[in-house]
């Protein structure tokens, strides 16, 4: 087992009971469950009812056998907790056991409860697992075989599964995710023994026999995110012959409470994909000498001159990343913002319409761009276990995830 944390003092406080419930009535936590509602509301509506009847049912016997998931609770507890298994595959579904589980930068703001996700929840998204079982019309995967499976529960079938827009599945309510508790839908966390599937078909992406389970963890949502925001746009700017250098803006604060993986795999999707100068922006020391060691040019905040970049990527999560990332974009230029938890940020608009920038505000498509990255790690281009700074078994999950979440680490993977 290798581990790397940040000797920084403590990043994320965690919140207790009443702290975590009052911060959800705050404007970012209403707007979040709006943003959860806006439609099939019965749909989830129905989720929740079922899962609150089928906890009665097990508190007073057991229907189902039970299995072991991750949970955080306010307070910043953190431990195994028994749970009913998933039930028998239906026909479009399968069954898949995590061997590999990644931490998500937001996984220490999600499990400090300072999101605006409701605890306690089970954790984890990131996985790559091995199917146990499936439905009888599936026919995609079949047990035994690894599957990448992505953080977003798609259908595969609506309009928007067709045009890749897989984050925004009609079939299902906004934001289904694994790994965010009430608030993503209530479809558990890839931080458990067992993972239901409820369209293997549409979701499971085959892992190559070359490619180790680690390697690829974090391919079901953070190295997904860092590639959409370099691929297509790196494309354009080659297309009109413009020099296609990449500035990357990390934690614009020491302090920051997010993990520090994304503006890393940005930089070296960047790289693999024959970007010119990468250039990191990255306030916390030890994020900065790990991209160093990876061959990467990283600097503090406070060295970053006048230079503006054809494509700026704003991955830093921070209300003001947004503002600084448009004024470094050069004209013409595209400026790709991850987002974050805040609920407004700043846009120097004026300043945007007369460099004619191009702002992008979006969420991954994760299912829709897996493949690609598969097909760039089995070429050897990317490499993404570089940026892990700490391999551990899943058994050990709870101590090593406090570790973390509390000290700061770049990235985390568990394995089976």
């Amino acid at each position: 087992m290798s581990r790397e944390l940040n000797s920084t003092p403590e990043r994320v406080r965690p919140r207790g009971w009443l702290r975590h419930y009052v911060g959800l009535l705050t404007p970012a936590g209403v707007v979040a469950g709006q943003a959860a509602l806006e439609r099939n509301r019965a749909q989830r509506v129905g989720r929740v009812v079922a899962g609150a009847k089928e906890g009665l049912a097990q508190r007073r016997r057991a229907t189902r056998p039970r299995m072991r998931a991750l949970i955080a609770s306010p307070g910043g507890k953190l431990g195994w907790v028994s749970v009913p298994s998933p039930p028998p595959p239906g026909p479009l579904e399968a069954i898949v056991r995590p061997i590999a589980v990644a931490t998500c930068d937001m996984d220490p703001v999600i499990a400090s409860g300072a999101s605006p996700f409701p605890l306690p929840l089970h954790m984890g998204h990131e996985c790559v697992a091995e199917v146990l079982a499936v439905g009888t019309d599936v026919a995609g995967v079949r047990p035994g075989e690894r599957v990448v499976v992505p953080f977003q529960i798609s259908c595969g079938t609506c309009p928007a599964c067709a045009c890749g827009r897989t984050s925004n599945c009609t079939g299902l309510p906004p934001i289904s995710m694994y790994g965010f508790g009430l608030a993503g839908g209530l479809w558990g966390g890839a931080l458990a023994d067992e993972l239901a599937v409820p369209f293997a078909d549409a979701m499971l992406v085959s892992l190559p026999d070359s490619i180790d389970p680690a390697a690829a963890a974090s391919v079901a949502d953070n190295v997904v995110d860092a590639y959409r925001h370099i691929a297509p746009h790196l494309q354009s700017l080659r297309a009109g012959d413009r020099d296609p250098s990449v500035l990357v803006l990390g934690a614009l604060k020491e302090n920051s409470p997010f993990s520090a993986s994304m503006p890393i795999y940005t930089a070296l999707i960047a790289t693999a994909l024959g970007a010119g100068r990468v250039t990191i922006v990255e306030a916390r020391r030890f994020a900065r000498a790990h991209a160093e060691r990876l061959g990467l040019h990283a600097i503090a905040p406070e060295e970053l001159d006048d230079e503006r970049a054809p494509l700026v990527v704003d991955v830093s999560a921070s209300r003001g990343g947004l503002d600084l990332a448009v004024r470094h974009t050069a004209d013409d230029g595209v400026c790709s913002c991850g987002g974050g938890l805040h609920r407004t940020a700043r846009i120097p608009f004026l300043l945007a319409y007369g460099h004619n920038v191009t702002i992008s505000i979006s969420r991954v498509h994760a299912r829709a761009l897996i493949p690609e990255v598969l097909e760039l790690m089995s070429a050897g281009r990317l490499r993404p276990e570089q940026v892990t700074s700490t391999l551990a078994p899943i058994d050990e999950a709870p101590t090593v995830l406090r570790e973390h979440y509390l000290a700061g680490a770049v990235k985390t993977i568990l394995t089976a």
